[in-house]
């Protein structure tokens, strides 16, 4: 027999070496580094891979395609997020903060598919069968048919679903703690969520069965575990979301099967997380006369339009103090560029004044087209001139001070006029034909809109 082979891999990383050390080589991290033992005897050079095998068909580009079947989860924005629905035997991760409502999500989506007459597996590695039946009798789906099991082991869970009709939902929950014996270590460790994860997997793409793992997150909000279990599935969704704030929003980062980018937005209510059809309703506050300091923008989150209203302060200091510059769902180093274009194109000054910049509702941007709405913002905020409460604002803002176009201007107009605005601040390169209900204010420079704002012009 083989003698076992030790070796020490990074927790953070996955990255495997020979002999242990304090500080992985590849990530930096401190102390995560792990031995574990393999039953897998060393491959020796000796051997070639060349004849033995069977032959592989190969097709050209140009083959007839055929797009997998979906299952609806009967939760629209959940669908929205997928693409169109969960694709029969893939592999989907799905992760977000504790407490954030993955369970309750992933709970009323196999409830809500076990009524429509599909079978559904619930599998709980960190709670109990009774735990599962209380929540969702909280969220009024105790009559669903779901089959509920608790259970680590994942040798227990493939010989229990190989008996009988395959599910066309496994839900595992999570995958951090379940535990496969051809490996030695402690669940959550690489070594365990890797050989977990694919025993899981290789189970889907035989059965056709759509699986959903759950997976925890590290501190900086990343999947914990290693990057491959990422590789391995077919979709990675993020639920992300302050628990200050009653909205939740389930992200796609990767899918096979559909665009990325796409988002789904939820409600935390008594009754479970409730869809949110117009989530610029969550991020707009009530909007009567102008306040100076706030600018309405419209995000694109895939192909979704979302306002979502910026708010500045300015507060000018006693000289010799130390400005502050305080962020809340933008990018610092955005605001920091901003910040000197507008003293070094625009001749206003922000050096003697603490700057805070708020993305109203705990929502968070990445859309560089979030410039110019910013901008607006700031000069309102140092002016005390509000921007009109009918007009919304977007475009890419340049080093030099010129305003450039951004995409899906018509989605975000359209969007606009849908929600009672009248009027656009844009770059002069935007055509007024995108605009259809909505008055267009072009400008070719920042300095423009300064003049125009502060009434220089």
């Amino acid at each position: 027999m083989a003698k076992p082979q030790k070796r020490y891999v990074c927790q953070a990383c996955g990255s495997a070496s020979s002999k242990w050390s304090g500080q992985c080589a590849d990530c930096l991290e401190w102390s995560t580094i792990v031995e574990e033992v393999s039953n897998v005897t060393a491959f020796s050079a000796k051997h070639d891979l060349r004849g033995g095998g069977r032959a592989l068909s190969l097709v050209g580009l140009d083959a007839e395609v055929t797009l997998p079947p979906r299952m609806a989860t009967g939760i629209a924005e959940f669908d929205r997020a997928l693409g169109g629905g969960l694709v029969t035997g893939s592999a989907t991760l799905i992760g977000g903060d504790p407490g954030i409502g993955k369970s309750t999500l992933l709970l009323q989506a196999a409830a809500r598919m076990a009524l429509a007459g599909l079978p559904v597996a619930y599998i709980s590695g960190e709670e109990a069968t009774d735990q599962v039946r209380l929540r969702a009798r909280r969220l009024g789906l105790g009559h669903a048919p779901v089959q509920l099991a608790s259970a680590t082991s994942v040798r227990d869970i493939l010989t229990t679903l190989e008996k009988g009709t395959p599910p066309a939902l496994l839900i595992i929950d999570s995958i951090q703690t379940m535990h496969s014996d051809l490996i030695e270590g402690a669940p959550g460790t690489v070594s365990q969520v890797r050989a977990s994860a694919q025993e899981l997997i290789r189970f889907a793409k035989e059965r056709g069965t759509a699986l959903v793992l759950v997976g925890h997150v590290t501190k900086d909000g990343s999947i914990a575990g290693p990057r491959v279990l990422e590789h391995m599935v077919d979709t990675v969704l993020g639920f992300e979301g302050e628990r200050s704030h009653q909205y939740r929003i389930l992200r796609a980062i990767k899918n096979r099967f559909g665009g990325t980018d796409e988002i789904g937005v939820f409600a935390m209510a008594e009754a479970g997380l409730a869809e949110v059809a117009n989530p610029s309703a969550l991020f707009l506050t009530d909007r009567g006369e102008g306040i100076a300091g706030a600018t309405v923008f419209p995000a694109m989150e895939g192909t979704r339009p979302v306002l979502v209203e910026i708010q500045a302060l300015v507060v000018r200091l006693a000289s010799g103090a130390t400005p502050r510059r305080a962020v809340v769902g933008w990018d610092s180093g955005r605001l920091a560029m901003i910040l000197a274009v507008l003293e070094a194109r625009c001749g206003l000054s922000f050096s003697t004044a603490e700057v805070y910049l708020n993305v109203a509702g705990g929502y968070r941007i990445a859309d560089p087209a979030a410039d110019m709405a910013v901008a607006a913002a700031l000069v309102s905020a140092l002016s005390e001139r509000p921007v009109p409460p009918e007009t919304v604002a977007f475009g890419e803002v340049a080093l030099s001070g010129e305003l450039r176009t951004v995409a899906h201007a018509g989605l975000r107009l359209k969007e606009a006029a849908k929600l009672g605005f009248t009027r656009a601040i844009v770059p002069s390169a935007i055509r007024k034909a995108e605009a259809a209900d909505v008055t267009v204010q072009g400008y070719a420079t920042l300095g423009n809109l300064v003049d125009r704002m502060l009434g220089r012009d």
